[in-house]
């Protein structure tokens, strides 16, 4: 049910390439809470995704920019304010890529030229948008930045790769950055570790059944879905989140603090 959380309020939101994505799914929300927002992917997956339906939907336009390039943030931060009729509110940073990952390259076997690809694209694009932006001026007082995350920043899942080190890396320019940024500007950053969710980039990791299986089965709730991710973005986006920045929030049903569960512990006592 809307109750026009965002009305008002003007965003941006990185990543949507299919009805599969997060990002698609906050689109959504934004659109159905009142906001609105320009939509943004890299060229590449401009032409693979479907993201003009995305638009059409939510009376939104879409600016094609690659994160890694500044010129191309400039480009979209001065752009959507032109469109959108004044500073942005809100930016969802939903981008995450690893050749190696995809390459099936292993993480002791890793391509340096691939890796410095990952680390740009999953966590240095995060420092540039929020460079770009604040050098603009482009996010209004109390703006708020997410960026998605996943808990093997933290632990380790072999077969995540080097997205893990960018995932690492990601939550530390969210505490550092959003330092300089609140005391500034009082924009908050954040990023949201999700579960495992059946997105077109996740079950594209290897093993990526097991994982999704295993935290289902671990976490008290159950993993937590595309869709409910999206509502936590929109609490994020809103006034009622006013005061948290510089945080790594878990969204994944309580599986970051669970030691064991019972599914579990009967899965291996099988005899």
């Amino acid at each position: 049910m809307a109750t026009n959380l965002l009305k008002g309020k003007r965003g941006i939101i990185f990543g949507a390439l299919d009805p599969n994505s997060i990002a698609w799914k906050v689109a959504e929300r934004c659109h159905e809470e009142g906001a609105t927002f320009t939509l943004t992917n890299a060229p590449v997956a401009l032409r693979m995704g479907a993201i003009n339906e995305l638009a059409t939907k939510c009376n939104a336009q879409v600016i094609g920019a690659d994160a890694t390039s500044i010129e191309d943030l400039e480009n979209l931060f001065t752009k959507s304010q032109e469109i959108l009729g004044g500073k942005i509110d809100f930016v969802l940073h939903s981008i995450g890529m690893s050749p190696n990952v995809r390459k099936g390259r292993t993480y002791t076997d890793l391509d340096y030229d691939y890796y410095h690809k990952t680390v740009d694209i999953s966590a240095m694009s995060l420092h540039k948008t929020l460079q770009t932006a604040m050098r603009l001026d482009a996010i209004s007082e109390w703006g708020s930045v997410v960026a998605l995350s996943y808990i093997a920043a933290q632990r380790v899942f072999p077969d995540y790769g080097d997205m893990a080190d960018a995932k690492s890396l990601l939550e530390s320019i969210t505490r550092s950055f959003g330092y300089h940024y609140g005391k500034a500007k009082k924009v908050r950053i954040n990023t949201i570790s999700q579960s495992p969710t059946k997105t077109t980039a996740g079950q594209g990791v290897k093993g990526f059944d097991g994982f999704y299986n295993y935290a289902d089965a671990m976490s008290p709730l159950g993993n937590a879905s595309a869709e409910a991710c999206a509502d936590y973005c929109l609490t994020m986006f809103s006034d009622y989140t006013k005061m948290v920045t510089m945080q790594n929030l878990f969204h994944d049903g309580g599986f970051s603090f669970a030691g064991v569960s019972n599914e579990v512990m009967e899965k291996f006592s099988e005899q």
